[in-house]
């Protein structure tokens, strides 16, 4: 290949037997285990035996009927755990959903409302690190103790109530959890219930809330076109399945035809839709909102999140909710617009003190700086590209020695891995390495990492797949960078523009490796100082690039590494880069 030297099969063979080993470790079956000698790994293990198989799916996409049984199953479900779906009103819910920015516009309103002095509820997915992070109980995920407690009680009483003529006495993975979390938040006795539409939102199992205190839409885009569908017209009308009649719902500027089919969608049901103003709009006449989440999109989340923080203080009787500006008037057959107020001091520190690991996240470790960004569709991956850049941009220059800039990415599912590097291309990385979202070969005792819904040469097949789109686009030097022109709206130029970045000493090189422990291992070259493992395998350098690269990271003055195009990969990094967001 020209442009690109590859690696396709960087790993060794033992490696391989050893992950298939791992991938096909069986869970718990047969009589579960009792609450009190279960610890929280075989909870988790007995939890992934409800992942839903990769070929099941597909099925279910091919002949799946009317969705709406769905949500009566859930219902069904519900019920058998001794709950009702009346029950759930308790909960005080913020029922959110989108496609890019919805578990950071659930994290700013949760943060928001906890400044109040408020007990929070919080569900989101995926995790990055464990699945306990998907529960929150003030901020926290709950700890395993909790975990395993209420994992075992719903368990043990969805097995109770089984019906033997049913073919499926158990929910999958995430109706489980979902199932586990109206427990939890109920039990724990929450003020209010952040809660992140899962997929969609007309059919996602969340929606079997009636009556939620308020609803947000994110940013709409393109993604998961077999669930959803392939125009933003039709994910439009998923995601405005979440409307109730008379439930007050927000949304951020959308382009104008899913803005209609969300208007049509409210408007046929009396649910009272509003446009958030733009964060500026707020900020006039006071000091500018410091967000804890770097990021000029970050903006747009957090303004939709005082909206609907705001609102749910006001729909529950708190007097301070915000001093009203002076209002704008809404434009003839547009959507009204929701108030301009003063955020309180509160919301100031609320969305000063928002955390949101994986998301336009930074780390410094001596020489090298670790940009981490979930980022996995086309919209989304645009603003982080627009993130790494402003932060490249503002880094100083190294005095003497090189800069080294390495990408580490993988794409899952149904996304177009190709229109995502075509975006991180001008990015002028020096390393353009790929890899599975498995943490380590050796993922047995790691519950929370496993993952039943995929084979090893799927993976593995997957990222050479990754690599050969990354090498056809250096070969193709005709295209235009597609950041060379910054958009006026988005502020000075200066703000898009690629920090300076010497020419390369050699072509854009890729590799491949086996999981990402070892992608880090040749990345850090020992350079991290949290991040020291064992000795790398001998064929971990067993090939030109990876040993004339290990050169090039060792002697670096700097090294910029952007890991992104998958949440899990994510959370595989920030496993092995914090241990203690393992503990």
């Amino acid at each position: 290949m020209r442009g690109a030297r590859s690696l396709a099969t960087c790993w060794p063979v033992a490696e391989k037997l050893w992950w298939e080993a791992a991938m096909e470790e069986p869970g718990l079956t047969g009589c579960p285990l009792s609450a009190k000698t279960a610890s929280f790994q075989d909870a988790v293990r007995t939890l992934n035996t409800l992942q839903t198989n990769a070929n099941y799916l597909e099925m279910v996409k091919r002949e799946r009927g009317d969705p709406q049984t769905q949500l009566e199953a859930m219902k069904l479900y519900l019920a058998r755990s001794g709950l009702q779906v009346e029950d759930l009103d308790q909960l005080n819910i913020i029922h959110i959903t989108g496609t890019k920015g919805k578990g950071s516009t659930c994290a700013f309103t949760e943060r928001i409302l906890r400044s109040y002095g408020l007990k929070t509820g919080f569900f989101s997915s995926p995790h990055l690190v464990q699945v306990r992070e998907r529960i929150r109980i003030n901020g926290q995920p709950i700890s395993s103790e909790l975990f395993t407690k209420h994992f075992w009680s719903l368990y043990h009483r969805l097995e109770e109530t089984k019906d033997d003529s049913s073919c499926v006495s158990m929910p999958g993975y995430f109706r489980f959890l979902t199932l586990m979390a109206f427990h939890v938040f109920l039990q724990e006795k929450v003020d209010l219930a952040v809660v992140e539409v899962g997929i969609g939102g007309a059919y996602d199992c969340t929606n079997i809330i009636r009556k939620p205190v308020v609803c947000g839409i994110t940013s709409l885009g393109i993604d998961h076109t077999g669930l959803l569908g392939d125009t933003m017209e039709k994910i439009a009308w998923q995601k405005g399945g979440i409307f109730k009649s008379g439930v007050p719902a927000f949304t951020v500027p959308q382009p104008d035809e899913p803005l209609a089919v969300l208007r049509d969608r409210a408007q046929q049901i009396s649910c009272p839709l509003y446009l958030c103003p733009p964060l500026q709009a707020l900020e006039e006449g006071g000091p500018p909102l410091t967000l804890g989440l770097e990021g000029e999109h970050q903006r747009s989340n957090a303004a939709l999140a005082l909206q609907l923080a705001r609102c749910w203080l006001q729909q529950k009787g708190y007097q301070d909710a915000g001093e009203l500006k002076a209002s704008r008037p809404s434009l003839p057959g547009q959507l009204p617009l929701a108030p301009v107020f003063q955020p309180t001091p509160h919301m100031q520190q609320g969305l000063r003190h928002t955390e949101w690991p994986g998301r336009t996240q930074l780390l410094r470790r001596g020489p090298l700086t670790w940009y981490l960004d979930g980022a996995h569709t086309t919209s989304s991956m645009q603003a982080c590209v627009r993130w790494f850049r402003q932060a490249l941009h503002r880094c100083q220059r190294p005095d003497s020695g090189s800069e080294v800039r390495v990408l580490l990415f993988n794409s899952t599912g149904d996304r177009d891995s190709a229109a995502l590097l075509k975006l991180l291309q001008p990015c002028q990385f020096d390393y353009a390495i790929f890899c599975p979202n498995l943490a380590e070969m050796a993922s047995t005792d790691n519950a929370d990492q496993q993952n039943f819904t995929v084979t090893l040469d799927q993976v593995l097949l997957r990222c050479l797949t990754h690599q050969q789109h990354w090498s056809r686009l250096h070969e193709e030097q005709a295209s235009p960078d597609p950041w060379s022109t910054p958009s006026r709206e988005q502020g000075g130029p200066a703000s898009l523009l690629l920090a300076p970045h010497p020419p390369h000493t050699h072509s854009a090189s890729s590799l491949i490796f086996s999981c990402i422990s070892h992608a880090l291992q040749w990345i850090t070259q020992g350079r991290d100082p949290v991040f020291q493992p064992p000795s790398p395998p001998r064929a971990l350098l067993a090939h030109p690039v990876a040993d004339s690269g290990a050169m090039v990271l060792q002697e670096a003055a700097t090294v910029h590494v952007l890991v992104t195009g998958s949440l899990h990969l994510v959370g595989g990094v920030l496993k092995l880069l914090d241990p203690s967001l393992s503990q």
